[in-house]
């Protein structure tokens, strides 16, 4: 009996820990008081300030700029065609995340090195990433012990 019950209590808390996965949202079109938002890939959905997803996301504030939402009790600002995901519990399931191209056609993220929160642009042909010398100062990199490399982009 003592093992049945030592497998139900495992099973509740992997149950558990595979529903709290990571929460994606990508912001794809802002008004006065309100957003569109894609959350978890799913189809975009107009929120008003003060509405809650089913996922848990809160829209606190919009205007034509930007977004204020609070996701797995996180404040979040996100500008058009920007998006984020916030680690919930452990999981064992892959993650992914699709961003969105800005009115400009970049693709912005929010992103740690060192863990120093840094915003990014996406170059989906990349095969090495740049960063400016205050980005670099601000994630502890001694950029000049770097080797300069040139680079060029398709746009």
């Amino acid at each position: 009996m003592r093992s049945l019950k030592s497998a139900f209590v495992t099973l509740l808390v992997l149950a558990f820990n595979t529903a709290h996965a990571d929460t994606q949202v990508n912001v794809v079109g802002l008004f006065t008081g309100k957003a569109v938002l894609v959350i978890n890939n799913g189809q975009p959905k107009t929120f008003s300030v003060g509405q809650i997803s089913a996922e848990g996301v809160k829209l606190i504030s919009a205007n034509s700029q930007s977004a204020v939402l609070e996701i797995e009790g996180k404040r979040r600002e996100l500008t058009m065609g920007q998006g984020v995901a916030v680690a919930g519990s452990a999981t064992s399931q892959a993650a992914s995340v699709t961003l969105y191209a800005n009115s400009a056609g970049h693709h912005l993220a929010e992103g740690q090195i060192n863990g120093v929160p840094l915003k990014f642009i996406v170059d989906t042909g990349a095969t090495s990433i740049a960063m400016n010398s205050a980005d670099a100062r601000k994630a502890g990199i001694d950029y000049k012990k770097g080797e300069q490399v040139p680079v060029h982009t398709a746009s």
